[in-house]
């Protein structure tokens, strides 16, 4: 797997990532690498098992920063129709999914503890993507976890798209966070977007990300086979079924690594499991902030302003239980 080779620097001196900067230091460079990489269907502590050997290597070429695909751990149920048409479920595509169920991992859980460990272990910010399930409803979720082992934090996919959303729930505006590490505000200064689209406009939508926010872009995809899935008649990928082989490819890849100006850093790459891997230099973000800062000297709240309600909405509160703290806050 090729990957960058330049050492990351602060004021002339090489900086690597097992050294003790103290809490204070901000990096001046950063190594980033995106994941592609397939998870090993229904088979959550395997995915995990694959998920540390790809952290290790990434993190072996000097990187800080490790991002995953969208719903690596637990699976992205691509092809799938789980026996659903209008008004109709089938006996087999419950079951089926009471198995993705089952993948599935609590937030917080003993598979979220690993990943923690996993970041401290080999010192990097790890950003994974993963199905959270949360009762009987399973959300799509990144998680985010700092190089000291800490768990910094979650967000939910806020609107499931096309078929994602018979199968998982909507996020609220609670988990819209960003991360203020050692390496840079994960959300802001460098969006991590794991994701699930291989096609060509989503490289269009990423550069403009990229361009708009004057921030770092790091896209991760899955690259997968059909055999990378349960065999036929597990798993049923829809109508396509009878025109895949095992090495038949359902998911491309395209990861990629973007500038604040929108130029490609590293990938996308088509060809197959893969780290992709570059250099930061977060003085970057500054300088393309001088053209285009959309929060700063661009913006007109006056004329277009922005409301987000970053609450829980939960869908049962007690009115009993409010009365009470209202009662003992008197």
């Amino acid at each position: 797997m090729a990957l960058a080779t330049k050492t990351p620097t602060f004021n002339g001196w090489p900086v690597f990532p097992n050294d003790d900067i103290g809490s204070d230091f901000k990096a001046v460079t950063v190594r980033a690498t995106v994941v592609q990489a397939s998870t090993i269907y229904y088979d959550t502590p395997a995915t995990l098992v694959k998920a540390e050997r790809l952290v290790a290597e990434a993190a072996g070429n000097g990187s800080q920063l490790v991002v995953f695909p969208e719903a690596f751990v637990g699976g992205y149920p691509r092809g799938f129709v789980y026996g659903v048409s209008m008004a109709y479920h089938t006996t087999n595509g419950r079951e089926h999914f009471r198995k993705y169920h089952s993948a599935a991992i609590d937030v917080p859980g003993p598979e979220v503890d690993r990943l923690a460990a996993m970041a401290g272990k080999y010192k990097i910010h790890l950003v994974m993507g993963v199905i959270e399930r949360n009762g009987y409803t399973l959300y799509c979720t990144v998680l985010f976890f700092d190089s000291q082992g800490h768990y910094l934090g979650k967000h939910w996919k806020l609107m499931p798209t096309e078929a994602e959303r018979l199968f998982w729930g909507f996020g609220d505006g609670s988990t819209i966070q960003v991360f203020e590490t050692q390496i840079g505000k994960l959300g802001v200064e460098i969006y991590c977007a794991p994701t699930a689209d291989s096609s060509n406009e989503w490289q269009a939508s990423m550069i403009h990300i990229a361009i708009e926010g004057g921030c770092f872009v790091l896209s991760a995809n899955q690259f997968c086979k059909r055999k990378d899935y349960p065999p036929h008649p597990e798993y049923v990928f829809a109508s396509a079924e009878e025109d895949q082989t095992p090495d038949t490819v359902v998911c491309r890849g395209g990861s990629v690594i973007l500038s604040p100006s929108g130029t490609v850093l590293a990938g996308p790459n088509y060809d197959g499991e893969a780290l992709i891997s570059a250099d930061l230099d977060i003085g970057e973000i500054a300088r393309a902030k001088f053209d285009f800062d959309v929060v700063g000297h661009y913006a007109r709240p006056e004329v277009l302003s922005l409301i987000v309600n970053d609450q829980p909405t939960n869908p049962v509160t007690f009115a009993s239980t409010s009365t009470k703290i209202e009662e003992k806050s008197k």
